[in-house]
């Protein structure tokens, strides 16, 4: 908050994002408050902001996104990324960042909370799986044997084998979309000698003494957080020549966070517990208790109708042949929108892929048009 220039504040629905323009408004009254949201119902968290900005004695401003306009600007934001990160909620960081920019040069945003004080569902996993810690080792290879031999969808087939695997082997962060033998369909290249676990491994083997939540939360944040959450938010808003604080982060908060036990971080099925009863009575209580959506975009709808023809489009088009199986992603385009399973994480991260390599491989884009804003913020 010490800045000689306008600071503002990110705020969605959620718990991390309130904390801090709570705490923030009070030393800065006439700090502002930014949001985003879509049209599509169930996607947008600009009424619950609005609300906790009017709490609080907070302004806000609030930007729209439509499908079309997404669309439109998606080439330009795998510019500004320069690596080919398949994030969705890459791209209403990107425009709530535009707007923010309008008004201030600096905002301050909740990265880094989820890691630190267990925020993802994914974190309440090891206590649903706690029954199969008290089978022995060979139950658990006879069990996981078992579950290899269910069919795909069978119900409790992912249970047994998630809870006849070691963490060490069946959690390697929330970057992990295709199994094995999916990437095998998808890049005809693909090398088996690649794997997921080159990246943990040496993770894991400094933690061989932390409880399996701990352990999810330190492979996030060497992994999650700094090779998704903290690249996106700094990529996106330096688009805009915006500067982005993230005070969840601060060295004396995360020593904090360090030290407070994994049953008062995930208590009752409930994320981040202590976080929330500590700030209970500065954060409005409408936010409290909220399902967890964050920056929320429905690709997963869009690719079913709207973005379709332009998904099918980007596919075909795609120079990719030699590294990617295009017939077997139109597949997926084509069992996603007939309600076969939700692909839409999986096509998504091949069309991220595709327009990156659109822009920097192909040159399909005159990327000094992408300039002007730079030039308006004198970048270039």
């Amino acid at each position: 908050m010490r800045s000689d220039v306008p600071v503002g504040a990110f705020l969605s629905g959620g718990i991390d994002s309130s904390i801090i323009a709570s705490i923030a408004k009070e030393i800065n009254p006439n700090l502002l408050t930014f949001s985003v949201g879509f049209e599509h119902r169930g996607f947008s968290e600009i009424d619950v902001a609005k609300e906790t900005a009017e709490k609080l004695g907070l302004k806000n401003y609030s930007v729209l996104v439509k499908p079309q306009e997404f669309m439109d600007e998606f080439p330009k934001i795998m510019w500004h990324m320069d690596d080919p990160l398949a994030d969705p909620a890459a791209v209403p960081l990107y425009f709530v960042a535009k707007e923010a920019r309008k008004h201030v040069t600096v905002v301050l945003s909740g990265e880094g909370s989820d890691e630190l004080f267990g925020g993802y569902n994914i974190y309440r996993e090891p206590n649903s799986l706690k029954m199969f810690s008290y089978i022995p080792t060979p139950g658990k290879t006879v069990l996981k044997a078992l579950s290899g031999a269910l069919k795909e969808g069978f119900k409790g087939k992912s249970f047994l084998e998630r809870g006849c695997t070691p963490i060490e082997e069946r959690y390697y962060g929330n970057a992990k979309i295709f199994r094995e033998k999916e990437k095998m369909k998808l890049m005809p290249s693909y090398s088996e000698s690649v794997n997921y676990k080159d990246v943990t491994k040496p993770l894991y083997n400094e933690i061989k003494d932390y409880d399996d939540v701990s352990k999810m939360q330190y492979i996030d944040m060497y992994t999650w957080l700094r090779g998704d959450i903290l690249l996106k938010a700094d990529k996106m808003s330096t688009a805009h020549s915006l500067e982005l604080r993230v005070p969840f982060l601060d060295k004396e908060v995360f020593d904090v966070a360090s030290k407070i036990p994994t049953e008062f971080k995930i208590a009752n099925r409930t994320t981040k517990a202590i976080l929330r009863e500590a700030v209970r009575g500065i954060v409005p209580d409408h936010v409290l208790d909220r399902k967890k959506l964050g920056f929320p975009v429905p690709i997963r709808h869009w690719l079913k109708d709207e973005m379709h023809d332009w998904a099918l489009n980007i596919i075909k088009e795609s120079k990719t042949e030699h590294l990617i199986d295009k017939e077997y992603v139109l597949n997926l385009l084509e069992a996603h929108c007939t309600d076969k399973a939700d692909y839409s994480r999986k096509i998504w991260t091949v069309l991220a892929f595709m327009v990156w390599h659109q822009v920097y491989i192909e040159h399909k884009y005159d990327t000094n048009l992408f300039c002007e804003e730079c030039r308006e913020y004198n970048l270039v």
